[in-house]
């Protein structure tokens, strides 16, 4: 099979590891192993798949499995059938682990949770690269987490569907995220970021909040919200004018997070549907569903928004200004930004969490017991092919 690997792992010890292990997995597997130790031990090998199509990144849970093979003083054979990055068809098997049952039984829970959503999320953050090859992605998903393991799988995830999109197109993907613990996965040393509404609280104006910035961190580019006050073009035309040096170098952003409660400043429905027959005249003329239309120009950051954004820029001199967009850009909203061509130069996301969890769920079944294969009828199609 494609990109076939495998990893032998070595020896080593951890007790705090069995005690995790004993605490977080199936209590029924916990059960299986003390069986299997008492009539005797064999050689399994498992076959690890999905029900739906994604692509691989199985880094994280070959981690853990290492960690785990070094705490029981053993070896285990891994079997990757595809490279990280990889798409994968439903019902594939994506890897098969090998070693003796008393030792990997219980096991299963723990290594299935760092590769499904990992495996999911990867697809969606390389979806929507593929789609806008154009744009920078930042991800901001650390906050939608459930917790700093989570957030660990889905930066992951979003490195490595990043970099499919950059194989597949040369699309720009990703270029960091949000948090230090986790940027190395682009390379990176720290976290990157716009500012946050609190700022602009704080300093009383979005105008203040960003000379209060350029004095903290000068000499570094800077990105400003301008939706606090609900005035996104009058304050962004405010800070480029108070930075025309930054403004023309390329250095100044300005990002638009408007909530879907409201328009941005100077739109309407009427004057929306305006601006998208200036720049995507087809694109409304089209058959619609309800999300895709709010999407093009309902409220928010839509379609007709950014169009807006850029128009006004533009006309006052600030071509070189970049939007920075944000707010619900999952696949389908980024697809339809995609199809009108509107004019963003990073999306700021974390919408590319799985918002199906049901999707996520890998499965693992055992297929051959010391080298002989035996499967549970339904599942041959896991079995080894010659």
């Amino acid at each position: 099979m494609a990109g076939r690997k495998k990893s032998e792992l070595k020896s080593g010890a951890g007790a705090p590891m069995e005690d995790h292990i004993r605490r977080w997995t199936d209590h029924y597997f916990l059960k299986t192993g003390a069986v299997v130790e008492r009539f005797g031990d064999k050689r399994v090998t498992y076959a690890v798949f999905m029900r739906r199509p994604v692509i691989f990144a199985p880094r994280l849970m070959v981690a853990w499995l290492e960690d785990a093979a070094r705490a029981r003083e053993i070896e285990f054979d891994i079997e990757l059938n595809y490279d990280e990055g990889q798409w994968a068809g439903a019902g594939e098997p994506l890897a098969y682990i090998t070693g003796p049952l008393s030792k990997l039984v219980d096991l299963e829970t723990l290594y299935l949770q760092k590769l499904g959503a990992a495996c999911v999320a990867a697809n969606n953050a390389f979806t929507m690269c593929v789609e806008l090859p154009q744009v920078e992605f930042l991800a901001m998903d650390a906050r939608h987490c459930a917790g700093t393991e989570m957030a660990e799988i889905m930066a992951y995830a979003a490195s490595v569907g990043s970099e499919a999109a950059k194989r597949q197109v040369g699309a720009k993907g990703f270029i960091g995220n949000a948090t230090g613990a986790t940027a190395h996965f682009f390379g990176r040393g720290g976290g990157l970021g716009t500012m946050p509404h609190v700022l602009i609280g704080y300093a009383g104006s979005t105008l203040k909040a960003a000379e209060m910035f350029a004095e903290t961190f000068p000499g570094q580019p800077i990105t400003v919200l301008v939706d606090y006050y609900g005035l996104e073009i009058t304050d962004a035309l405010t800070v480029c004018r108070r930075f025309p040096e930054m403004a023309s170098a390329g250095d100044l952003s300005l990002r638009l997070d408007t909530h879907g409660g409201r328009f941005i400043e100077g739109l309407d429905t009427q004057e929306s549907y305006a601006v998208l027959e200036r720049h995507a005249p087809v694109a409304v003329r089209r058959y619609r569903s309800e999300r895709e239309l709010r999407t093009l120009t309902g409220t928010g950051v839509s379609a007709a928004a950014i169009f807006y954004f850029r128009e006004r820029l533009d006309e006052a001199g600030f071509d070189k200004v970049k939007i920075v967009a944000s707010s619900g850009f999952d696949v389908a909203k980024c697809r339809v930004m995609a199809d009108v061509g509107a004019p963003m130069d990073v999306i700021g996301t974390g919408s590319f969490l799985p918002e199906n969890w049901a999707e996520t769920y890998a499965t693992a079944d055992a297929i051959a017991y010391d080298g002989k294969p035996d499967v549970k009828v339904g599942r041959e199609f896991l079995l080894k092919r010659k």
